[in-house]
């Protein structure tokens, strides 16, 4: 008996969805929390340089959070898996300080008529309060649970109104990156590893309790207090 043309795509997606599900626990296969901060400083690095990130390089400093995500797989044949480890820093609105790294994970699958793989480096800046608020929370969905807009590109562009801004840097032919619907939860246990005991994000990120020297190389890169900085406290 033939099965319906529809049935078997079902079918199909349904048993390649189990293989990508996989994929985002591979895609970031770092020895610890360290060499991850130490992959996510040379990407903020390479960000900083690029001369397509002139608006980022601009008003980075007007964020209120910056989630950097050193290697973020896609892949797919009709499903496409993604996933990555990353970190964020927060900035105390008052003070213009910035936090140590908390650590988090994010990870998403799509459906669709795709063939390709692409490794991407994502940085999300969070733009309001709203957005660092959600990114305390144990889990939520990037485009439901906060407002994200692709960051403009170029010197002269305008940003759109959203909680979160997604840059990209891609290599490989995947044609193009969307993060709706991504979800982004934190890493517990690497918190802890690289705090030496068990940590809260809010006590790493608002309270600004914790501190690990490793980071500094990272947080000398972040934006300084100055003229061109605008208030955030939003």
């Amino acid at each position: 008996m033939c099965i319906p043309h529809r049935s078997f795509l079902l079918a199909v997606a349904l048993i390649l969805a189990t293989v990508f599900f996989h994929v985002p626990a591979r895609a970031d296969d770092y020895s610890g929390p360290a060499e991850l901060v130490d992959r996510a400083t040379s990407v903020y690095k390479r960000f900083l340089a690029d001369p397509n990130m002139q608006w980022f390089r601009n008003n980075v400093g007007s964020a209120r959070g910056i989630l950097i995500v050193p290697q973020m797989l896609r892949g797919g044949f009709i499903i496409g898996g993604s996933g990555g480890q990353g970190l964020l820093v927060a900035q105390d609105p008052a003070t213009n300080k910035w936090s140590a790294p908390a650590f988090y994970r994010m990870g998403s699958v799509s459906l669709g008529f795709q063939i390709g793989a692409d490794v991407s480096e994502i940085i999300l800046l969070i733009m309001t309060d709203r957005g660092l608020n959600a990114m305390l929370s144990t889990d939520f969905k990037l485009g439901a649970d906060v407002a994200i807009a692709a960051g403009p590109i170029g010197g002269s562009a305008k940003a759109q109104t959203a909680d979160i801004l997604a840059f990209g840097r891609s290599q490989g032919a995947y044609g193009g990156i969307s993060l709706e619907g991504a979800a982004i939860s934190p890493l517990d246990d690497w918190n802890a590893r690289y705090y030496g005991q068990s940590v809260r994000i809010f006590d790493i990120l608002i309270d600004l309790k914790w501190n690990n020297p490793q980071a500094d190389a990272l947080r000398r890169l972040l934006p300084k207090p100055g003229p061109n900085v605008q208030p955030i406290g939003r």
